[in-house]
């Protein structure tokens, strides 16, 4: 992707509030000042002393009449789906609106899949990485569906996923890694049942976007799982009415392409420069795929990191959400649009998320696309990047930003280790982990290292059936008191110290033997480098993941300009 900095002008809008609370019982009354508003602290002499000119109101002793409720004070937190969480503990109609932004809301199962992964390991501070799935749904079931999305003849198919990205938000909330991956790369799609019908998807392979058609979003969870390694907490998935919502909600988001395009495909038309876009022409950036750069899907992925981190930006400044008219606008937009699994479910949850999400700077977000090659068997299609692709996802697993900033660990931080028991009395439990993005697990590597541990004299050992693919083999250990026996066990595989790490989602010491060591029962000399995949060493994303910062606005879309295009005018 080319970035430039000089910028065209932008257009902005006034967007008109096109949803009436009062409809659904919603009662401005029921606010007071809200403290976290525009920087003044509620009730301050600055807010108590305001007033209309002309209105006579003054302080008279220790009373004072309020002035009327700046519109400022009511701005509530992310995306606007806070907005009805303002009035949880009141009673009445604003119980009676958040009750409806909750009923907007769809819910689905959140893996349709038998093999489930593990949870990530927390961190030696209790804190736990945050895993979220965004889908794009092309569904086209609802007449404002088909308007925006055309192929009126695809009405009443089950939709496709043409959108996917995984969010990762790092245990310490210090940073935030978005992977896309291509609607077109083939990948296996696990067994899945649907949660409706109980139809059965026998396991196959295709394109990751067909997934959604196999029971749901939770079967591109469990693809996804499947194919990384990463265990993923919660989905949502929104569909192209969504889009053009949420665009038109926050007052629209800056864009820039380094040409004049005119896309006769998706109906993108813009000049060359910045422009601030909104209602349809938002779903037609994110949909355009034949204008950008070479005319792939790959072009499409670079364009939507361009939007989301742009629309990022905007909501992080929340100049725009100062409105109560733009506010229950986004909060129906977003609950209105949106399907969720279950652990999503209410508003309540979503506004949690979103606080935490907010704590990621912006500059610490960074987009990438899932690195990829050709696939040999259909030229059409992509297929994850050997090498690559297992390095980022790698060092997501490891919970390790991929801009190369992991922070250094403190020295002389960890406890002590106890003296390790005997071997024959340390409970060991070993997990295959040898899968990776191109290739499948090895059949019976877990035994094979449970056999080794038993003639080392670690008869207490035994393999666990979970599935927790990862790159790097490792040994982890619930509290300080096991720190020593996992030492013990790490020396006698013959794995690095870095490889033994502080785990409070294990019960015991637990090895989880990496794809670094898919044969033999000796630990290779050459494994252990894999380059940032153990907590808190550097690691950067390799240079085909195409990473974009969040901070940076001079990113800017290249046209594509090849013979015979006509995108440029």
């Amino acid at each position: 992707m080319e970035h430039r900095r000089t910028r065209g002008p932008a257009t902005r809008e006034d967007v008109p509030a096109r949803n009436n609370p009062a409809e659904h019982g919603w009662d401005d009354s029921l606010y007071e000042p809200d403290s976290a508003g525009s920087g003044s602290a509620s009730g301050s002499d600055a807010e108590t002393s305001r007033q209309a000119p002309g209105s006579g109101h003054r302080r008279s002793g220790s009373r004072s009449r309020k002035a009327p409720k700046s519109r400022r004070r009511r701005t509530l937190r992310w995306i606007g789906i806070g907005t009805a969480v303002a009035v949880l503990g009141t009673a009445g109609a604003g119980w009676a609106y958040y009750e409806h932004l909750n009923a907007n809301i769809k819910k689905d199962e959140l893996n349709l899949s038998d093999a489930k992964l593990s949870k990530p390991q927390a961190n030696s501070e209790g804190q736990t990485q945050l895993n979220i799935l965004l889908m794009g749904s092309d569904d086209r079931n609802s007449d404002e569906n088909v308007k925006l999305g055309g192929a009126a003849d695809t009405r009443g198919q089950k939709p496709r996923a043409d959108v996917q990205m995984l969010l990762h938000v790092s245990a310490d909330r210090s940073n935030m890694t978005v992977i896309s991956i291509p609607r077109d790369t083939r990948v296996p799609i696990p067994k899945c049942t649907d949660p409706h019908d109980g139809t059965v998807y026998k396991a196959t392979e295709g394109i990751i976007n067909s997934s959604l058609q196999h029971g749901g979003p939770g079967c591109t969870v469990a693809t996804w799982e499947q194919l990384t390694g990463i265990s993923i907490d919660h989905f949502m998935m929104v569909d192209f009415t969504g889009v053009v919502r949420m665009a038109d909600a926050i007052g629209g988001v800056p864009v820039c392409v380094d040409k004049n395009i005119w896309d006769k495909k998706s109906k993108l038309k813009l000049k060359a420069g910045t422009t601030t876009i909104k209602d349809e022409q938002a779903l037609q950036w994110l949909r355009t795929r034949y204008g950008f750069e070479d005319g792939t899907d790959l072009g499409r992925t670079h364009a939507q990191h361009m939007y989301m981190n742009s629309m990022i930006r905007e909501l992080k400044k929340g100049a725009k959400l100062t409105d109560p008219g733009q506010l229950t606008d986004l909060a129906e937009a977003a609950t209105k649009s949106v399907t969720v699994d279950k652990g999503l479910g209410t508003v309540k949850k979503l506004y949690d998320l979103g606080n935490d999400l907010k704590r990621v700077p912006t500059n610490r977000i960074t987009m990438t696309t899932m690195p990829w090659d050709w696939d040999p068997k259909n030229k059409a299609h992509v297929i994850p990047k050997p090498g690559d692709a297992d390095k980022l996802f790698a060092l997501v697993r490891a919970d390790n930003p991929v801009d190369g900033k992991a922070k250094t660990p403190t020295p002389g931080s960890a406890a002590p280790a106890d003296p390790a028991a005997p071997k024959g009395e340390i409970a060991v439990t070993v997990r295959n982990g040898t899968a990776t993005a191109s290739q499948a697990a090895v059949s019976g590597r877990a035994k094979a290292v449970v056999s080794r541990l038993d003639g080392l004299g670690f008869t207490q050992a035994a393999p666990d059936t979970t599935p927790q693919p990862q790159a790097d083999t490792t040994v982890s250990y619930p509290s300080d008191s096991l720190k020593g026996d996992a030492q013990a066990v790490a020396k006698a595989l013959g794995l690095p110290d870095s490889a033994v790490r502080s785990s409070r989602s294990v019960t015991k010491v637990t090895v989880v033997v990496g794809s670094d060591w898919r044969s033999g029962t000796t630990y290779p000399k050459s494994a252990g480098s894999s380059g940032g995949t153990s907590p808190g060493t550097p690691g950067k994303a390799p240079s085909s993941a195409s990473a974009l910062n969040g901070a940076d606005e001079s990113a800017c879309m290249k046209v594509n300009t090849y013979p015979g295009a006509h995108y440029v005018w």
